[in-house]
C-alpha cells in the first residue's frame, strides 16, 4: 500500500485541519509514493524509535508529537532534529504526525481517555467546532460513572493508565464531597485551567502543571490531578494500533514503539 492512501486514511480518521493553528501536523518527511508495508507508532519521534525503525525495516513512522514544530533552515547531523531527519530520510522511512487533530478529533484522544477514566456524555472542554453535527475541540468534560473522592480518583488514574506516579494540587479536596463532574485535557492543559473552571469541573486530569497554574486552580476550586504529559497520550499508540489493524488488515504490519515514561521520582 502507498504511503499516500495510508496518509488518507490517517486524514479520514483526524483531518489536518482540526489541529491547532500553531501545530505542524502531517506528512513531514519522506516520499508519498513509498510501499508501506510495516508501520512504526510513537508518542514520540526520539534517537530511540528512529533506531527502532531503522533496525525493524519500518517504512513508515506516525507518531502523536511532530518532530517539527518550527521551520527549520537546515537538515544536517548537526543537532538531533537534523539527525534523526538525515537517518529517516537515508533508510528511505515516510513520517507522518498526527498532533492536535487527533486531540481534537470526535472518537480520538479526549474521547478515548474520557472513556478510560469512566466520564459519560460530555462535551469537549475547548470546543473549536462541528464536523456532522457532532461537536469537536480540545479535552472533554463530563459526570463521572462513578462518584469518587479526589485522592480515590487520581490513585484510579495511577493504575488505568499504568502510571509510575501522579502530581496532586489540592490532595485535601473533595474528601468529604465525592466528585461528580470531571474534566480531562491529554498533553500539556494548563491552558485549559479556565475552561475547567467556567464549566464548573472539579477536577481537571492534565499534564505539564506549574507550581502557580496548580495552587491558583485550587484556590478556584479546581483539583488538579497532573498524569504528565507522556501519562495520558501513551494510549495514541494502542488506539491507532487497534484502528489501523481493523482499517488496514493484513496488507500492513503494524508495530508500536514500547510505553515507556520519560520521567520518574527517585
Amino acid at each position: 500500500m502507498k504511503c499516500r492512501e495510508i496518509i488518507d486514511i490517517l486524514e479520514k480518521l483526524a483531518p489536518g485541519r482540526f489541529a491547532c493553528q500553531w501545530d505542524n501536523p502531517g506528512l513531514l518527511a519522506g516520499r508519498t509514493e513509498k510501499e508501506v508495508k510495516k508501520i512504526l507508532l510513537a508518542v514520540d519521534v526520539d534517537d530511540v524509535a528512529v533506531k527502532r525503525a531503522v533496525e525493524s525495516r519500518a517504512d513508515m513512522i506516525v507518531s502523536h508529537h511532530p518532530l517539527i514544530f518550527k521551520p527549520i533552515k537546515s537538515v544536517t547531523d548537526g543537532d538531533f532534529i537534523g539527525r534523526r531527519l538525515v537517518t529517516m530520510i537515508q533508510a528511505d522511512i515516510s513520517y507522518f504526525a498526527m498532533h492536535t487533530n487527533f486531540d481534537a478529533a470526535p472518537g480520538c484522544m479526549a474521547d478515548c481517555v474520557a472513556e478510560r477514566l469512566g466520564i459519560t456524555g460530555g462535551a469537549p472542554l475547548e470546543e473549536m467546532g462541528e464536523e456532522d453535527g457532532i461537536p469537536f475541540g480540545i479535552g472533554k468534560i463530563g459526570q463521572l460513572k462513578e462518584p469518587v473522592t479526589g485522592r480515590k480518583l487520581a490513585k484510579e488514574i495511577k493504575e488505568r493508565f499504568g502510571l509510575p506516579f501522579v502530581t496532586i494540587y489540592g490532595e485535601q479536596m473533595w474528601e468529604e464531597e465525592p466528585v461528580t463532574i470531571a474534566a480531562v485535557c491529554p498533553g500539556s492543559g494548563g491552558s485549559t485551567i479556565q475552561a475547567a473552571v467556567d464549566k464548573g469541573a472539579q477536577v481537571l486530569v492534565t499534564g505539564d502543571i506549574s507550581h502557580h497554574e496548580g495552587i491558583d486552580a485550587n484556590a478556584r476550586g479546581l483539583m488538579i490531578i497532573d498524569a504528565g504529559h507522556y501519562g495520558l497520550e501513551h494510549v495514541f499508540m494502542e488506539y491507532m494500533e487497534e484502528y489501523l489493524k481493523n482499517t488496514l488488515g493484513s496488507q500492513v504490519e503494524i508495530t508500536t514503539m514500547p510505553v515507556s515514561f520519560p520521567a520518574a521520582v527517585i
